[in-house]
């Protein structure tokens, strides 16, 4: 598959640095909730090289929770990136999400991105930008319905970046998507990617 650049190895600060080169200027980015996410984002806080008053940050999706919950994706990118300026913007069912500048997406094992799960059957041309919606099964340690973006919504970008937080069977997950050898949600959003000549970056 072509525009997809995959990096193996990369440190957080690594990361940070590679999304400070691209976090000039102002726009909007949506980030992934979980727990590779939110150290890279403390990271780039740290490196002071990025000027987080002229961006808008969406969440890729949340539980459906109070802000306040420990479960809460919106919550905690309030805690670290509005002291450092930045606009946060929840996920409601009738948002209308802009062109992103950057869709930062994390990857679950069964090939899940945000909250589409396989059992959601996400479609490429989903008529919605959001939706309100149930895993199946239930993670176990984040049992709640959520609300996601949809696949056009996330590749209505500039570019895509995956981290995958050093996950051999993640690694593999991706890789079958990158070759077709399954339909699971990672390869539908990877499948529009090209189709739409969206550069992708992986860090393995």
């Amino acid at each position: 598959m072509q525009n997809v650049t995959i990096s193996d190895g990369a440190d957080r600060a690594a990361i940070a640095a590679w999304l400070a080169a691209r976090l000039g200027g102002a726009g909007a980015i949506t980030v992934p909730g979980g727990s590779t996410p939110f150290p890279i984002v403390g990271a780039l806080i740290d490196q002071g090289t990025v000027d987080w008053k002229g961006w808008d940050i969406w969440p890729n999706d949340d539980r459906i929770v109070a802000e306040t919950h420990e479960a809460s994706n919106t919550g905690k990118m309030r805690a670290l990136l509005e002291p450092a300026g930045a606009r946060i913007v929840p996920l409601t069912e009738d948002a209308v999400p802009p062109r992103f500048a950057l869709t930062w997406l994390g990857m679950g094992p069964d090939g899940h991105i945000a909250s589409l799960f396989p059992n959601t059957d996400p479609q490429v041309d989903d008529p919605q930008a959001v939706r309100r919606l149930t895993p199946d099964p239930l993670p176990a340690h984040a049992p709640f319905d959520r609300i996601t973006l949809t696949i056009p919504a996330l590749a209505a970008t500039g570019e895509i970046l995956f981290t995958l937080g050093g996950a051999a069977d993640k690694r593999a997950v991706f890789e079958g998507a990158l070759a077709g050898a399954h339909d699971l949600p990672v390869a539908r959003l990877l499948r529009t990617a090209q189709a739409h000549g969206i550069p992708v970056t992986v860090f393995t």
